[in-house]
C-alpha cells in the first residue's frame, strides 16, 4: 500500500473512531459547520473539509456548490483557486453555476425535448430554445438535506437530493447522494449514485470554476492544458452537438498535449466561433466507467496543477467566454472575460437524441454510479 493510501485510511478510521465514540462532537461540529443563511425557509450551511497538506474546500447544502478550494502553489503560498461568492443571496440570484452540483442533465438538450419508450418529454428551456443544466430550477437551487450520520467532520460530507416525479418535466421520483471527500494526498473526490422509480434519463456534473493562479487574479488564457481525447463532439449555432463524434487532429481542439488556452482560441474556427472560444464536450480515451485521467491544467507561475480523473465518457471544457466583469466575486473582486475555466466530467450534451452517443438512461431497478476527481499538485 503506498505512504499516502496508508496515512489517508489511517486518518479516515481515527475520525470515523472518534465521530462513533461521540468525543468532542459538539466541537467538530463548530469546526466543521457554519450557518450560512436560509433558502425557503430551509436552513443553509457551509461546511469546512481540510487536510494535513494546507488543502482545504468549503462546501454548502445549497446547490452542492464549492463555495471555495484552496490549495497550496509551489512556495507553499495558500489561495483560493475557484470563482464564486461571499453572501448565500449571490448564490441564489442568477449566476453561471459557479461552483454548483448541475442536474438533472447537466448541459443541454435540445429544444428541451426528448422521447423515453414512446412518451415525449418537454423540459423547462432557459438557454437559448434548450434545456441547459437541469432547467430553471436545476439542482442548483435546491437545498440538499445532509445525511449527518454518514458524514465525518472535517474530511467527508454526504447531501441527498429527491427530484421528484416532474420537476423540470422529467419522468420519474429520483433519489440522488453526492459525497464529497478530501484525502491528505490533496484530492476532492465527489462520488454520485441516483435511482429513480420510472425510467428516467440522467447526467450528473460538478460546476467549479477554475484560475490555479487564484480566482480574480487575472485570465486563465497562459494556463496549459491536456485533454485526454482524440476526438469532440462538434456543435452547431445553437450550441448543440451535431451528433458527430470527430477527431481532434489538425483543428484548435487538439489538447493531447499540452498547449495554453489562449494559444488558439482566437482562430476563425465555425467551432470556435459557435462557442465564442470552447464550450465543448470531448469524448475521453478510455474503457466504459473506467476511472481514469482525463485532464491536466498547469499555470507556471505559481506552478499549481490539477488533474481530473473520472468515471464518465466525457468532459465538457469551457472556457469562461461568458464572464463580462458582472459578477463581483469573494473579496470584491471582479470576475472579467476568460479569468475562469471549467472542466465538467459528464455523459455527452443531448444524449437522449443522439443515438450513437452513450446512453444516460436510468432504469427502475438499476443504480447510477459515477466517481470525479480533483487532485492538485505543483511542479518543483
Amino acid at each position: 500500500m503506498r505512504t499516502d493510501n496508508r496515512r489517508d485510511l489511517i486518518l479516515f478510521l481515527l475520525a470515523l473512531i472518534l465521530a462513533g465514540s461521540g468525543q468532542n462532537t459538539k466541537e467538530q461540529k463548530e469546526m466543521w459547520q457554519s450557518t450560512f443563511g436560509n433558502v425557503g425557509g430551509k436552513k443553509v450551511f457551509l461546511f469546512t473539509l481540510k487536510n494535513s497538506s494546507g488543502m482545504e474546500t468549503v462546501i454548502t447544502n445549497f446547490g452542492g456548490i464549492i463555495v471555495s478550494l484552496k490549495v497550496p502553489d509551489r512556495h507553499g503560498v495558500i489561495d483560493d483557486v475557484t470563482l464564486g461568492f461571499d453572501s448565500l443571496q449571490s448564490y441564489v440570484d442568477k449566476h453561471p453555476y459557479f461552483g454548483a452540483l448541475v442536474g438533472r442533465y447537466a448541459n443541454r438538450i435540445n429544444k428541451g425535448t426528448f422521447s423515453l419508450n414512446g412518451k415525449t418529454h418537454q423540459l423547462s428551456v432557459n438557454n437559448g430554445g434548450n434545456s441547459l443544466h437541469g432547467g430553471v430550477s436545476g439542482f442548483d437551487k435546491a437545498v440538499w438535506d445532509v445525511i449527518e450520520n454518514e458524514c465525518i467532520p472535517g474530511r467527508k460530507l454526504v447531501l441527498f437530493y429527491l427530484s421528484k416525479d416532474g420537476e423540470e418535466g422529467y419522468p420519474g421520483n429520483l433519489s440522488v447522494k453526492v459525497t464529497f471527500t478530501i484525502s491528505d494526498s490533496n484530492a476532492l473526490d465527489i462520488f454520485y449514485s441516483a435511482s429513480t422509480d420510472q425510467t428516467t434519463v440522467l447526467n450528473l456534473t460538478s460546476h467549479p470554476y477554475f484560475n490555479l493562479s487564484g480566482a480574480g487574479s487575472g485570465d486563465i488564457l497562459g494556463h496549459e492544458l491536456i485533454i485526454n481525447a482524440d476526438r469532440f463532439t462538434p456543435l452547431n449555432e445553437y450550441n448543440v452537438p451535431t451528433g458527430e463524434i470527430i477527431r481532434v487532429e489538425n483543428t484548435p481542439f487538439d489538447f493531447r498535449n499540452p498547449k495554453a488556452i489562449g494559444e488558439r482560441i482566437a482562430q476563425n474556427d465555425p467551432q470556435l466561433v459557435y462557442g465564442k472560444g470552447y464550450d465543448h464536450n470531448w469524448a475521453l480515451n478510455k474503457k466504459e466507467k473506467e476511472f481514469s485521467f482525463a485532464a491536466r491544467v498547469t499555470e507556471q507561475r505559481t506552478g499549481r496543477i490539477l488533474e481530473i480523473w473520472t468515471t464518465e465518457p466525457g468532459i465538457q471544457f469551457y472556457s469562461g467566454n461568458f464572464l463580462d466583469g458582472r459578477f463581483i466575486g469573494k473579496g470584491m473582486r471582479t470576475y472579467n472575460h476568460r479569468t475562469g475555466f471549467c472542466l465538467e466530467t459528464q455523459h455527452f450534451p443531448d444524449s437522449p437524441n443522439q443515438p450513437a452517443f452513450p446512453s444516460t438512461v436510468l432504469e427502475p431497478g438499476k443504480q447510477f454510479e459515477s466517481q470525479t476527481r480533483f487532485l492538485f499538485s505543483n511542479t518543483k
